[in-house]
């Protein structure tokens, strides 16, 4: 016989039956609402053949501004894609809303047929990923990021070296040692001395592959899953064999460094870093704890590897190109610096504060041309709305990070380089919004964005203070126009191009070749 219903049982019985028709009613009427505007769809393909194939970030502002709403609606062969194209849009989804708006899509170019599923950027949102958070937080956050200060230094300074020895050499290379170089240094030890050092080679193919792979629309195989199953010889199956030869090299991303430094340190001749600070705090746990974290160690340090080095060097490409085309903001840049620090002396982190000018330049590229245009798009599970729109279950949400970032209310004539924007009476205006939305959004944003912004930060302001940045000229004498040409990938970086960098003064030659010593040893 069952036990009579007490008083208390039935409120909550009620209080049930009451959420139930509350969330069944919420469901009817949001299932009601329209989809957010969007380009007409066809039969069956939808908005497949509309999808841009390059600068999709301008096409999606460009749809924003013709249907006169921050928020689009498009359907990809029936996938869902939404494009957050304001700041108020991305605030109130990907942050004020993120325990909807963290998950990722599924991506099975990038995670399944390439291998990318270790990387915390592309990890589906759950306890594993918040154990490789909190991994890299501890590590990296604004304070703790500041243990890596010399390290950035010493890149910096060989840098300026190699500049001052080899001016003609392209600039976009020298970057990319430099990146490589200072990131291979923080998350293993390991010292790259050539330009030819296989971990650079790694780094540069596996980036190619990465930010090809990811860019929303570009491999039908992300819209139809199922393709991942035909057979690398078929005809149309290129993307099997683009994905075989991308995967081989992000294994070794994975591999190679990480072994290495597990080498060394079993020897014990590892330098600190993170891979290897990680790794001894593990001695304690079990066996079986053991192996997880590491494995956890293994795949920060890769990720981490792989966009610590086109991040930057896009970001340095776009300050040299802003400097050619901006003389007059170089020769503000660089009066402050020779105030503050002096003619033919180098800058160091605790000069940032007292350069202002500097500080804003950096935004302002990040601003300009931004390293991310659309960032790595987000996931929704369930249906949710948004100014009377209806966004679906199962949809693909983008944070147009180039719209937001060239918003003509928020940054005046957008598309001009204006450093001073950022400046209110010689410092730096809080109310401007900052530019770190090219590092991701909510809980997604990126763990090691104050290691790159530290970094670019000392790197502008030494070759500031070091060097004059000009355009190019020919054998003849001519002037050699620019591009302004940039690879359309997920990480937005120009192409190479030809500039003139020069040293300022004498003073300026002494203070490159005094930093040659303790760092070379």
């Amino acid at each position: 016989m069952s036990p009579p219903l007490t008083s208390s049982s039935l409120t909550w019985a009620f209080v049930i039956l009451l959420s139930f028709v509350f969330v069944s009613r919420q469901r009817r009427n949001r299932s009601k609402l329209p989809l957010p505007p969007g380009p007409p769809p066809w039969p069956l393909v939808g908005n497949l053949f509309d999808m841009p194939s390059e600068r999709q970030w301008e096409s999606y502002l460009a749809w924003s501004q013709k249907f006169n709403s921050d928020i689009i609606h498009l359907n990809v062969a029936g996938t869902s894609i939404v494009v957050l194209s304001s700041m108020e849009a991305v605030k109130e989804l990907f942050e004020r809303r993120s325990s909807l708006y963290s998950n990722r899509p599924r991506t099975p170019m990038l995670t399944e047929l390439m291998g990318w599923d270790y990387a915390i950027g592309f990890m589906k949102y759950g306890y594993k990923w918040r154990a490789h958070r909190k991994m890299l937080h501890e590590t990296f956050n604004v304070g703790a990021a500041k243990q890596f200060h010399p390290q950035e230094r010493t890149a910096t300074h060989e840098l300026l070296r190699r500049i001052l020895q080899n001016p003609k050499e392209d600039v976009i290379e020298q970057f990319r040692r430099m990146a490589s170089s200072l990131i291979i240094d923080v998350m293993y030890g390991i010292k790259v001395r050539s330009k030819d050092d296989p971990y650079i080679s790694i780094a540069k193919e596996a980036m190619h592959g990465l930010s090809v792979g990811s860019l929303p629309g570009e491999f039908l195989v992300d819209t139809i899953p199922a393709l991942k199953y035909v057979p690398t010889w078929m005809p149309g199956a290129a993307f099997q064999r683009r994905a075989a030869k991308w995967r081989k090299v992000t294994r070794e991303l994975l591999e190679v460094p990480f072994a290495e430094t597990k080498r060394r340190i079993t020897m014990g001749t590892a330098p600190p870093s993170f891979t290897s600070l990680n790794l001894r705090k593990l001695e304690h746990l079990a066996v079986l704890e053991q192996d997880e974290r590491e494995l956890t160690v293994k795949a920060n340090a890769a990720s981490m590897y792989a966009a610590g080095s086109d991040t930057t060097v896009s970001a340095l490409g776009t300050f040299v190109l802003a400097m050619i085309v901006n003389p007059e903001a170089q020769r503000k840049a660089q009066a402050e610096l020779d105030s503050v620090v002096g003619v033919g002396s180098l800058p160091d982190f605790t000069d940032e504060s007292a350069t202002p000018y500097v500080s804003a330049i950096v935004k302002e590229v990040l601003r300009w041309r931004n390293v991310t245009p659309i960032a790595i798009p987000h996931y929704l599970a369930v249906d949710d709305e948004y100014q009377g729109y209806r966004i679906p279950a199962h949809s693909v949400v983008i944070g147009n990070a180039w719209a937001i970032l060239h918003d003509e209310e928020a940054y005046p004539d957008p598309h001009s380089f204006k450093p001073e924007r950022f400046l209110l009476e010689g410092v730096l205006n809080p109310a401007i919004r900052d530019p770190e939305v090219i590092f991701g959004f909510g809980r997604r944003i990126c763990p090691g964005r104050h290691l790159a912004t530290s970094s670019l930060w000392i790197t502008i302001a030494c070759m500031l203070s070091t060097f004059n940045i000009s355009q190019a000229t020919d054998d003849d004498g001519n002037l050699v126009e620019l591009t302004h040409e940039y690879f359309p990938g997920l990480i937005s970086a120009p192409l190479p191009f030809k500039c003139s960098i020069t040293p300022r003064s004498p003073q300026s030659v002494e203070a490159i070749e005094a930093t040659t010593g303790a760092e070379d040893s």
